[in-house]
């Protein structure tokens, strides 16, 4: 990619935004960053970027800003159908993304992840195979680490791993993974792309640039990724917790087993995995599929499976208290990730739940907190509707707390009433911007509070 005397608009500040403005600076761009909101409301420090030279612009965006732009780089939370981007496309500027960038500086290939969840501890463990033949292997994307700068890093002869989300897709067009896994597709992020229909297409985009030697490592087991095969131009190569595949990995007998080409090779048992739940199972099968594929020896893939421990704010173990565990399961943002979490364990769960509503349906979610759930505290905007869920399904009122806006009253609720053999879980089936600025705020309180108790 060729930014020499380009002028570039990067539009959104973040993670992905700055590092992009910096590169494309470095590499001779004249790069102006521009965000809607004023300099005030930033909580990023900008110094480094004003020291490489890069112009910032806050504030209303007007389309001034296009005047004399090459290319237009959007930020993951930039959508595609603000008036300046389209404005963009009215003048035939071209406008991309920060991981479409970093496909086209990368020099070695690319294994992309994606799906509605399960994607960080996918490619958490992808990056950590990936790393036992290539060591130093990029790992980014909305992981948090910017794509663009993995893939300098990582150079020729190596490799880079990628979670992918929709947003990042949305201005995506050459993007073109060498191994793409697909897990799985549940309603969310509706809101942004208007349709679950959208929300799909925009995963799909992730293999539609792939060819004949390239692999399209597909969930089986759910029905929406399993259709994806008939679309894929690439080898697929399945992968599935329920049934025994003729190709593909799968559990047999209680082994994680890959048979591909007329080669069978087990590489762990599940029992054998420190993660936790069936999700966590695909998980595993899926980065074990993608690793094989992208060359990483029988052996390697097991060792690694058996030494990977919890991904941060996924069912991640906190403490136990008073002989009661405490699970952080801060990144279950929707309700099919929270179900989930609820299917890991065997039940007499404290539940703490709610928080940003993503109004999405609540009806399997509260049968099965009606199954497992011996008490529930609910937090945040979503609480009232929560409990009106939770009722009409006739979960108990008087097994229903409501702590406000505090986690800490959360805390306390849940040390009062759980005793042995119960376990407390923070599994909010909801985003956290009412109370924090991300789930991992949400989850660093948690686990503050949670190992409070034990001084």
């Amino acid at each position: 990619m060729d930014f020499q005397d380009k002028k570039v608009l990067v539009v959104g500040v973040g993670i992905s935004g700055n590092a992009v403005a910096k590169i494309a600076k470095q590499m001779g761009a004249e790069v102006t960053l521009s965000d809607s909101k004023a300099e005030a409301d930033i909580k990023y420090d900008l110094q480094e970027l004003r020291d490489a030279g890069v112009k910032l612009v806050f504030g209303k965006q007007e389309n001034t800003l296009l005047d004399g732009v090459d290319m237009v780089i959007l930020s993951p939370a930039v959508p595609v159908r603000i008036p300046l981007v389209q404005e963009a496309y009215k003048r035939n500027i071209e406008v991309t993304s920060e991981v479409e960038v970093a496909y086209k500086l990368a020099k070695s290939p690319i294994l992309a992840v994606t799906g509605t969840n399960g994607k960080t501890t996918t490619v958490t463990l992808l990056g950590q195979l990936m790393r036992t033949r290539y060591p130093n292997a990029g790992v980014g994307g909305n992981i948090g680490v910017p794509l663009c700068e993995e893939a300098l890093k990582a150079g020729e002869n190596s490799c880079v791993v990628a979670e992918i989300s929709s947003y990042q897709m949305e201005a995506s067009k050459d993007f073109n993974p060498h191994v793409a896994v697909e897990l799985n597709v549940t309603p969310d992020h509706v809101v942004r792309h208007g349709s679950l229909e959208v929300y799909q297409q925009m995963k799909e985009k992730m293999f539609a640039n792939q060819t004949k030697d390239d692999f399209l490592v597909l969930n089986y087991d759910d029905p929406k990724t399993r259709d994806m095969a008939n679309r894929a131009k690439g080898q697929v190569f399945f992968f599935s917790r329920k049934e025994a595949l003729a190709e593909g990995a799968f559990l047999c007998d209680g082994w994680l087993t890959i048979v591909w080409q007329g080669q069978t090779c087990k590489l762990c048992k599940a029992d054998e995995l420190k993660i936790k739940g069936g999700h966590n199972i695909e998980n595993a099968l899926a980065a074990a599929a993608a690793a094989f594929l992208g060359g990483v020896r029988i052996p390697k893939i097991g060792e690694t499976l058996k030494a990977f421990e919890p991904v941060e704010h996924r069912i991640e173990p906190v403490a136990t208290v008073n002989g009661v565990p405490y699970y952080n399961d801060s990144k279950a943002t929707n309700t099919d990730s929270s179900i989930k979490a609820l299917e890991s364990f065997d039940g007499h769960l404290i539940l703490i739940a709610g928080g940003d509503d993503k109004h999405t349906d609540l009806t399997e979610f509260m049968t099965l907190v009606k199954e497992k759930v011996d008490e529930l505290i609910l937090v945040g905007d979503a609480a009232e509707r929560f409990k009106e869920a939770a009722l009409s399904l006739g979960y108990a009122p008087e097994h229903i707390h409501e702590a406000g806006y505090s986690m800490d009253k959360a805390v306390e609720i849940a040390h009062q009433v759980s005793g042995i053999p119960q376990t407390v879980l923070l599994s909010p089936a909801c985003a956290s911007f009412d109370m924090y600025t991300g789930f991992e705020e949400r989850g660093r309180d948690f686990k503050r509070l949670v190992k409070d108790l034990l001084k």
